[in-house]
């Protein structure tokens, strides 16, 4: 099976597996789509490791039309979040892109874009910044603060997923990618994902009805394929991603509008706070870089030192 431009080892086969690709994580089980577009719940083969929603893998049939999966094959990125106990949970695997919807109501979360933002960056993933409920504005500049920071370097889709307005170029922004949609409760995630995807609430539902989990799976990230070509990861119970993975120098590589800035800085340790000779907070005083913005990365880089 090939999605998005991924290959596949051929090893596998030669042992009597097949492949299968990760749509939902549904507990200790997997819902695993083979490459005739048919789910089978399998479990994961001892000290394995965990598999991740867009994983390529390869499966063995085994008793009660289930199956073992056997082998998690190479990934090109993984998104994690914070789980228990300071523990990191898989989000996604093998992204092309993070599509980020913010709206007018409730107040936009720019630490949790910014949180976003970092994320994709660091992997070197595109960015999607998606605008919904448009049609509550009567111009768009009506649109709470903050969000004038972002359009240099991420230019706003608007939309409205209620009335249709604009859904014609988000679904061509993310035709041919593996695109994890991602924002706060209450933005629209849902209802971008069922004007995106016709067929979303039989696939949930045939995942519940596989899964024997039944309404549970619908907290779940779960895959489905575009009408137009690619993917799109549905993540309605995640709204936050893990920097666990990012140190100082990549957060602040992961500010695009610093990057210009970062390499006339004096000391190459430079962590763009009270260094003397820092030309980001030169930056910063001139104008050239948002102050919202690098007071959002401070405190990022304060919560990093606290890990």
């Amino acid at each position: 099976m090939k999605r998005s431009g991924e290959g596949q080892p051929l090893d596998g086969a030669a042992n009597g597996w097949r492949a299968g690709l990760v749509v939902s994580h549904l507990g200790h089980s997997l819902a695993i789509e083979d490459d005739t577009g048919q789910l089978i719940l399998c479990h994961t083969r001892r000290r394995l490791g965990h598999a991740s929603v867009g994983d390529q893998v390869w499966w063995e049939p085994c008793e009660g039309q289930q199956g073992r999966v056997m082998a998690i094959l190479p990934r090109r990125n993984l998104l994690t979040r914070p789980g228990h106990q300071d523990s990191q949970r898989l989000v996604a695997a093998n992204l092309d892109q993070i599509a980020i919807l913010v709206a007018p109501l409730p107040n936009p979360d720019w630490l949790l874009v910014d949180q976003f933002l970092v994320a994709a960056e660091v992997r070197q993933l595109s960015v999607c910044l998606i605008v919904n409920k448009a049609d509550m504005l009567a111009d768009v500049v009506q649109f709470p603060s903050g969000l004038e920071d972002y359009t240099g370097h991420y230019p706003p889709l608007w939309i409205s997923a209620a009335s249709g307005q604009g859904l014609a170029v988000v679904g061509e922004r993310l035709a041919g990618l593996r695109t994890l949609l991602a924002g706060q409760s209450g933005v629209g995630k849902s209802s971008l994902s069922n004007a995106l995807l016709p067929e979303r609430q039989i696939r949930v539902g045939e995942i519940s009805e596989r899964s024997g989990l039944g309404r549970h799976t619908t907290t779940a990230a779960t895959l489905h394929h575009l009408p137009s070509g690619g993917d799109l990861i549905d993540s309605p119970g995640v709204n936050v991603f893990g920097l666990a993975d990012v140190d100082g120098a990549g957060l602040a590589w992961g500010y695009r509008e610093f990057r210009g800035w970062i390499g006339q800085c004096r000391f190459n340790d430079c962590r763009h706070l009270a260094d003397k000779g820092c030309a980001v907070r030169d930056a910063v005083a001139a104008g050239h870089i948002s102050h919202a913005r690098h007071a959002r990365y401070q405190e990022l880089l304060q919560r990093l030192c606290r890990q």
